[in-house]
């Protein structure tokens, strides 16, 4: 069940901070974070300063637009910048994996904006 915690923000995963978002969204074709996804990132980061035996994987992913090459450079750059800001709060780089499944794993179909805004996003997946 997907519910909203932020407006524009999703959680998608019952591990980690609860009543906290496992999804950060982007603007098109940008992996600069957003201000409201600074919040949700500095809770992930307490979460794993709180948790040493957790691993998160930060999936990077983007929409359909542009080549598969550049979308798995761009979804790899999200990530990363989610990973950084996580970083700067505290938490353990060790324990943080960036991938990139650039436009593979759309979250949802259609070629309209409002289904391009829901594909570019960074997810948070603990293991």
């Amino acid at each position: 069940m997907v519910t909203s915690v932020i407006p524009g923000v999703s959680e998608v995963s019952t591990r980690g901070p609860k009543d906290t978002a496992h999804i950060i969204y982007f603007d098109f074709d940008s992996f600069t974070l957003k201000p409201e996804a600074l919040p949700i990132i500095e809770q992930h980061a307490k979460y794993m300063r709180s948790n040493p035996g957790k691993k998160l994987q930060l999936e990077g992913h983007t929409d359909e637009r542009g080549g598969r090459e550049y979308n798995l450079a761009l979804g790899q750059k999200r990530a990363e910048a989610v990973a950084k800001g996580m970083s700067v709060m505290g938490a353990s780089s060790e324990k943080t994996e960036s991938v990139s499944f650039g436009m593979e794993k759309p979250a949802e179909s259609g070629h309209g904006e409002e289904n391009h805004a829901k594909n570019r996003r960074v997810e948070f997946v603990y293991r």
